[in-house]
């Protein structure tokens, strides 16, 4: 018997289009380049021990900074219903770089404004097919009670 194929990746993303998510933006430094990405695939793995999970696909400029041995941590904001124009730009559409709110925790880049920030300590990194997966221990967090961005079928939208 011969395995399957699977979907193809244009119905696969169609499908899971499906799934309404939030937004987040991936950041990261390895001390001298500082780099957000635009990510949706980002999920709890643990509460104890507080564990994280993001989804970089391997040809993007942020899986080389992960990758890497300097970079111990990274940080995930999750962005707020006004962010949309972060959004893109760190999805490859980028606007002004003095628009991007940045702030450090402890020599980590973060997103201001997010609803919420999480500083994660690199745990374990996984190969997956055309993405790794990069867990993270999750060592500090704060949030706020605005609204998210929400995206689904290839569109933001807000709640309410």
């Amino acid at each position: 018997m011969t395995p399957s194929a699977g979907l193809n990746a244009t119905e696969f993303r169609q499908t899971l289009g499906r799934f309404a998510s939030g937004v987040t933006v991936i950041t990261a430094t390895d001390g001298q380049t500082r780099r957000g990405m635009t990510a949706s695939a980002f999920v709890s793995v643990s509460l104890t021990p507080p564990l994280i999970l993001v989804s970089v696909d391997t040809r993007a400029q942020m899986h080389e900074l992960l990758s890497g041995e300097s970079v111990t941590h990274f940080g995930v904001n999750v962005l707020s219903a006004t962010q949309r124009h972060l959004s893109d730009h760190f999805a490859g559409k980028p606007g002004p770089e003095e628009r991007v709110p940045w702030f450090e925790h402890e020599g980590l880049p973060l997103i201001g404004g997010s609803i919420a920030q999480l500083v994660c300590r690199k745990e374990q990194v996984i190969t997956a097919g055309d993405h790794t997966l990069f867990m993270g221990f999750v060592e500090y967090s704060r949030y706020t009670d605005d609204d998210p961005l929400v995206y689904f079928r290839g569109q933001y939208h807000e709640l309410g």
